[in-house]
């Protein structure tokens, strides 16, 4: 029974000296500062974590699906540079689509940055998105590139 308590309190005391690795190597870096409130992108450990994407506006925004999907896409591109990391490294995105009719219109768009090897997607038709004549948003996860 001694030998058991001893054996329970070296691996207690083992697993509280690793806590603060374990707590360093997850730190969360957060990366270009949106707003007060949104941060384009997190990274923890070797995973980037990039917000949604929201196609860019203006008065010469593209109003297709297509032109849409490339705007979206093309932020997330340059969110994923700034992590350090780039568009080869994804490993899944979400799109979320305002319309269902727009899914072969965005599906071959989307395939212009990934033509071999494509993340893993879900793509979800929702309500309503937080900017006006926005077809979709585009959120990605990624990995840090091996060095």
């Amino acid at each position: 029974m001694r030998n058991a308590q001893s054996l329970y309190r070296t691996a207690a005391l083992l697993a509280l000296a690793l806590v603060p690795a374990l707590a360093q190597a997850q730190a969360r870096e957060a990366l270009g500062r949106s707003t007060a409130t949104l941060t384009q992108a997190i990274r923890v450990g070797n995973m980037v974590y990039a917000s949604g994407a929201l196609p860019a506006g203006g008065a010469n925004a593209d109003t297709t699906i297509q032109g849409q999907t490339r705007s979206a896409l093309a932020s997330i591109k340059s969110t994923l540079e700034l992590a350090g990391t780039t568009m080869e490294h994804a490993v899944k995105c979400t799109v979320f689509l305002l319309e269902g009719s727009d899914f072969r219109g965005m599906n071959e768009a989307y395939a212009e940055s990934w033509p071999v090897s494509p993340p893993a997607r879900s793509t979800v038709i929702v309500k309503g998105l937080v900017v006006p004549n926005a077809k979709l948003e585009i959120e990605c996860i990624a990995v840090m590139p091996v060095k």
